[in-house]
């Protein structure tokens, strides 16, 4: 068996029994990289180099006893979101082309201190703007199900590079679905914990109040394990939360018994592909069979979902984006006359059409005399949807539907209607506007042969049971095929 073929879980236990060595695995994924990249367009940034000399340092770790985690020496990339020191960190923005951070996100510190080894950056929507991860200015990424096809996004490239196997797992992030929808389109399992489970520090925000730090792995118990290592309480964070109960990996256990399972009528409803619809009922009958007890129920407020999300993250982008004017760093036009000049020349040239869409929503929607009609509107439906969750929450543990209307569109597809590709994020961002944990798995194929998503929901903090209702999931439905095998 190949090592790529090992999970991330897998691979660490092989290293620590000498069956191999963190550089073995590193310089494999590295030729796997190689081979692949210039199809998939995975990485803005990767360093060939580089990663071998952590690998070096790590495996010197390990055999001196010094690192005896359950991911050491497993090769990790990281979004392009998300800060890391001494290598160029993105966006996938022109404005921020040539930013090297002096410091490490504190999730990405937390993988370091277990011994992974970070082989580079993932292409993303630019600025986490999109669900196609077509609008980066690194050129688009490729589904490795079909490259005709999208990955998904923002963390479309998180997803793929898992899927191709250009590494062992990714780290996302998801504001209104980034890693659970890409997860469902390119076949790998993703998580999107409590807000506040992982540390935002070093993490470039889009918005602040819905942005979430997650895995994107091969199945279920990598995902587990990589939450519990990057799960910390920061001071440096202030929506970080204090836990005491992030030992997910106890969660891993195959038995639903008891576990009371509520399935949306409005989830089911017009716009839902038949073959996804199929599929996700279809796993949620295995679920009942293992023990579950299934309800359906009406969860209420979908339709506001979009308008109020969309508003709110461009309110707080457009306040966040405001810090890329070309003074301190990143890109700056080089032809202006005066500041204010250089203000706009820059933020025009460096900035890309969906985030300049963004940004005009959001400052249009606080601006004055719109302040209340919209944005102060939509933190009222907010707190309205998270009330529904809770009423659902008191009758069941986890919620079940799909994670995307459809499987991955064509490239291009969704570029043509920005409306329609907002509207593919329905399943997905009443999650992030009620901070609560969801998880996407594969569970079936489409007549296409894309892969078609479950999307598990908990109440917050209840991310154990969503890792036991996957996890005895995954079992029943067995090994999910990789693409790379048919295109390695």
């Amino acid at each position: 068996m190949s090592l790529l073929d090992m999970t991330a879980v897998e691979l660490a236990a092989a290293i620590k029994e000498g069956k191999t060595t963190a550089v073995e695995a590193t310089r494999e994924v590295l030729a796997q990289i190689e081979a692949k990249e210039e199809l998939y367009n995975c990485y803005v940034t990767w360093d060939k180099d580089a990663a071998l000399a952590q690998a070096e340092a790590v495996q010197v770790g390990i055999e001196a006893g010094e690192l005896n985690g359950p991911l050491a020496g497993v090769p990790v990339a990281i979004k392009d979101n998300m800060c890391t020191k001494g290598m160029l960190t993105t966006c996938a923005s022109k404005i921020l082309g040539n930013f090297i951070p002096t410091f490490s996100a504190e999730a990405v510190l937390n993988l370091q201190r277990e011994g992974a080894i970070i082989l580079g950056k993932t292409n993303m929507d630019e600025f986490a703007m999109g669900s196609t991860t077509e609008t980066s200015a690194f050129g688009v990424t490729k589904n490795p199900w079909n490259p005709e096809c999208v990955p998904g996004g923002s963390s479309g490239g998180s997803a793929a590079a898992v899927a191709a196997e250009e590494c062992f797992y990714a780290l996302g992030s998801d504001t209104g679905g980034s890693i659970r929808q890409p997860a469902s389109f390119c076949g790998v399992v993703g998580m999107k914990p409590t807000y506040g489970t992982v540390s935002r520090y070093g993490l470039i925000a889009y918005g602040s109040s819905l942005d979430q730090i997650g895995p994107l792995a091969k199945d279920v118990t990598d995902c587990a394990t990589i939450l519990e290592v990057i799960s910390s309480h920061d001071t440096k964070d202030s929506t970080s939360v204090e836990r005491e109960d992030t030992d997910f990996t106890k969660a891993l256990v195959e038995d639903v018994k008891g576990i009371r399972i509520g399935i949306p009528n409005d989830y089911f409803n017009e716009g839902l592909d038949d073959e996804v619809k199929n599929a996700v009922l279809q796993a949620a009958k295995v679920l009942e069979e293992k023990g579950a007890t299934m309800g359906h129920f009406d969860l209420g407020l979908v339709d506001y979902a979009i308008p109020a999300y969309y508003t709110i993250a461009a309110a707080e982008a457009s306040s966040n984006l405001e810090r890329f004017d070309g003074i301190k760093y990143g890109y700056r036009t080089p032809d202006y006359a005066g500041l204010h000049n250089m203000y706009k020349k820059t933020r025009s040239e460096g900035f890309g059409e969906e985030v300049k869409r963004r940004i005009m929503l959001g400052s249009f929607v606080l601006s004055s005399g719109y302040y209340d009609a919209y944005y102060l509107k939509a933190l009222k439906v907010k707190t309205l949807i998270k009330k529904a969750f809770d009423e659902a929450f008191a009758k069941y543990d986890v919620i079940l539907g799909p994670v995307a209307p459809t499987t991955a569109p064509k490239l291009g597809e969704s570029l043509v209607d920005p409306l329609q590709m907002y509207l593919g994020d329905i399943y997905t961002i009443a999650v992030n506007l009620a901070g609560l944990p969801g998880i996407s798995i594969p569970c079936g194929r489409d007549s296409k042969g894309l892969p078609i998503g479950l999307q598990l929901i908990g109440d917050c903090f209840q991310e154990k049971k969503l890792i036991q209702s996957a996890y005895t999931y995954e079992k029943a439905r067995g090994k999910f095929p990789t693409p790379a095998k048919e295109v390695r």
